[in-house]
C-alpha cells in the first residue's frame, strides 16, 4: 500500500479496502507520522478522535463530522488525515445529503492539502462519488510480516522455545495468503494441540479458512503426470517448465510461466491434468470456483475478485486453478442489460490481472464449451499456451485403462486391456473409468473379482459422449485446428474404426 505517495500527491479521498482494520489503521498512522500529518479518526460508536491527543468530540451522526470537517480543512496548517470507519455502511442507504456533504468536503480537503480515508472491508461508490475517491488495496501480510507474527507468538508463550529454522521458515510459507489475524490465532491453535508451532496443523487451519470463504480452497493432491493417459504433447510441455519458478530461472532471465489453457470434450482428463500440474511443478494447488465470485450486493463481484488474486499471489508461487471457465465468464458477451454490467467488468478485472500480474501464479484454466469464452480471452499473452483434448486414440486408451485398473487395487496383466482398447472406441477417460467400476460392481455382487465377461457388457450398455454429442463435438474439433496445440501430438496410431462389443466376446 503506497500511502505515502497519495498522501503527498494531494488525493483527498482515498478508500483502504480491507478486513485487518488493525493492521491497516497502523499502516496508515505510519504513513502520516512519516508525511507529517496529523491523524483523526472516527467512528459511529466513539465519534471523531484526535489520535495523537487521545481528544473525543462525541457526533455518531456522519453527517455531523462531515460537517465539523469542513471547518477543520478550510486552512491548510495543519493538514490532517481523517480516517472513516465503517462509511459504506451509510452510502448503502443511498442518502442524497451524506453524498452530497461528502463531495462538499472533498472539495475543501483538496483545495487545502487534507484527505479523508474511507476504511473497510468493500467498496461500492454511488455514481456521484466514483470518481472523488481512488481505492486502494490493502495487500495481505508477505513473509515478512507472518515471521514477525510467529515470533511475537513463540516469545510470548512461556517455556515455549524458538523453532528450527526450516520448520520457521515451512510454517510462514503454510500461512502465506492468511491475514495477520489469522495467522496469529492458527499459530495459537498450533502450541496448544501439540505443544509446538507445526507446519501441517498450519497448513491443515489455511485450507479451512480459505475454504469458509466459499471463493477458494487449497485441494491437496498426490495426483501426478503418470496418472494421466495419454496427452503426451501436453506433459511435455509441462515437464519442460518444471523449474521455471526457482531462482535459477530467475538468474537465467526466464520470466515465470502465466497460465494455460486446455479446452476440449468433457472427460477426457482436463482436471486430472489440472491436478497433476500442480505435483509435477511441486506447487501448492488452489482451486476458484468462478460462479461463486458473483455476489448480489453492488460491487461485492468486484471485491471477490480482488480478494482471489490478493490471496493467490500472497501464497505464490501456487497454482490457480479454474474449471469450466467458461460459465463463469459466458455473461461477459452480453450488453450487460441483465447483471448490470458485472459480469463485463469482472471479466475485464480478470483479464488485467492475467495479463499484469508479476506474481509467480500459474493458471489452469479449463472450458468444454470454448464458443461462450470472448474471443480477447483467447489472445496470446493471456495464456503462455491453449491445448486442444480430444478422444483418446487407441494407444491412449490402453494406458488409460493400465490406470484405471490399477487405481482400483487390480493387475492390469489380467484384464485382456487391448480388447477393451479396441472395443471402447470413441470412449472417454472417464467413461472407461465409469465401466470398469460397473464391473467391480458386477464382481462384488456376486463375490468374485470382475472379468472380461463384465468389462464387455458394461462397454456394450455405455452409450459414450462422442455419439449423444457428436454434432458439438465435431464443431469443437473444426475450431481447435488451427487455434490450439493438440494434448495427444502426433505419436499416436490412427484410431481405429468403431467396434462393438456383444455379450461373451469381442466382435
Amino acid at each position: 500500500m503506497n500511502l505515502i505517495t497519495y498522501l503527498q500527491a494531494g488525493y483527498p479521498g482515498l478508500a483502504v479496502i480491507t478486513s485487518e482494520e488493525a493492521r491497516a489503521e497502523a499502516e496508515i498512522a505510519t504513513a502520516c507520522k512519516t508525511a507529517g500529518r496529523n491523524l483523526l479518526a472516527w467512528s459511529s460508536t466513539e465519534g471523531l478522535v484526535d489520535l495523537p491527543e487521545s481528544r473525543t468530540t462525541p457526533c455518531p451522526d456522519p453527517l455531523d463530522v462531515l460537517q465539523i470537517l469542513n471547518g477543520m480543512f478550510s486552512t491548510q496548517e495543519p493538514r490532517f488525515v481523517v480516517l472513516v470507519r465503517d462509511l459504506q455502511l451509510h452510502l448503502d442507504q443511498t442518502d442524497p445529503m451524506l453524498i452530497r456533504r461528502l463531495k462538499d468536503t472533498l472539495r475543501v480537503a483538496k483545495t487545502n492539502g487534507h484527505t479523508i480515508i474511507l476504511l473497510g472491508c468493500r467498496l461500492a461508490l454511488p455514481k456521484e462519488l466514483e470518481h472523488e475517491i481512488t481505492g486502494i488495496d490493502l495487500d495481505l501480510p508477505n513473509a515478512s510480516a507472518l515471521a514477525m507474527v510467529l515470533d511475537a507468538i513463540v516469545a510470548g508463550t512461556e517455556g515455549l522455545e524458538s523453532p528450527e529454522p526450516e520448520i520457521r521458515e515451512s510454517a510462514i510459507q503454510n500461512a502465506l495468503g492468511l491475514t495477520t489475524t489469522e495467522a496469529e490465532n492458527i499459530f495459537a491453535l498450533s502450541i496448544v494441540e501439540v505443544g509446538h508451532i507445526d507446519p501441517k496443523i498450519i497448513a491443515r487451519e489455511k485450507a479451512t479458512a480459505l475454504k469458509r470463504n466459499g471463493l477458494i480452497e487449497i485441494i491437496q493432491t498426490s495426483t501426478s503426470l503418470t496418472d494421466v493417459g495419454g496427452l503426451g504433447n501436453l506433459k511435455q510441455w509441462l515437464q519442460r517448465r518444471t523449474g521455471a519458478f526457482g531462482q535459477s530461472a530467475k538468474t537465467y532471465g526466464l520470466p515465470a510461466p502465466k497460465g494455460l489453457l486446455i479446452v476440449g470434450i468433457p472427460g477426457t482428463g482436463k482436471s486430472l491434468t489440472a491436478k497433476a500440474t500442480s505435483s509435477a511443478f511441486g506447487l501448492p494447488l488452489l482451486r476458484l470456483d468462478m460462479g461463486r465470485v458473483f455476489g448480489g450486493i453492488v460491487g461485492q463481484s468486484e471485491a471477490n475478485l480482488r480478494s482471489v488474486t490478493q490471496t493467490a499471489e500472497a501464497i505464490s508461487p501456487c497454482v490457480l486453478w479454474i474449471d469450466e471457465i467458461e460459465k463463469g465468464f459466458s455473461g461477459s458477451k452480453s450488453s450487460g442489460s441483465t447483471d448490470g454490467g458485472t459480469s463485463s467488468r469482472v471479466f475485464g478485472s480478470f483479464l488485467s490481472w492475467m495479463q499484469e500480474k508479476d506474481k509467480p501464479v500459474f493458471v489452469v484454466a479449463t472450458a468444454n464449451d470454448v464458443s461462450q469464452l470472448p474471443p480477447e480471452f483467447l489472445r496470446k499473452g493471456r495464456f503462455d499456451e491453449m491445448f486442444f483434448v480430444d478422444l483418446p486414440d487407441l494407444t491412449e486408451r490402453a494406458q488409460i485403462w493400465d490406470i484405471v485398473i490399477k487405481r482400483h487395487g487390480r493387475n492390469p496383466d489380467d484384464f485382456d486391456t487391448t480388447a477393451m482398447s479396441r472395443a471402447a472406441d470413441q470412449f472417454t477417460g472417464a467413461e472407461i473409468d465409469a465401466v470398469f467400476v460397473e464391473a467391480l460392481h458386477e464382481g462384488f455382487f456376486e463375490n468374485r473379482e470382475p472379468t472380461d465377461l463384465d468389462l464387455a457388457n458394461a462397454i456394450t450398455r455405455t452409450v459414450p459422449l462422442a455419439k449423444l454429442m457428436d454434432r458439438q463435438i465435431n464443431s469443437l474439433r473444426t475450431w481447435a485446428k488451427g487455434r490450439a496445440r493438440d494434448a495427444a501430438g502426433n505419436q499416436h496410431a490412427p484410431k481405429p474404426s468403431t467396434r462393438r462389443v456383444v455379450a461373451g466376446g469381442m466382435n
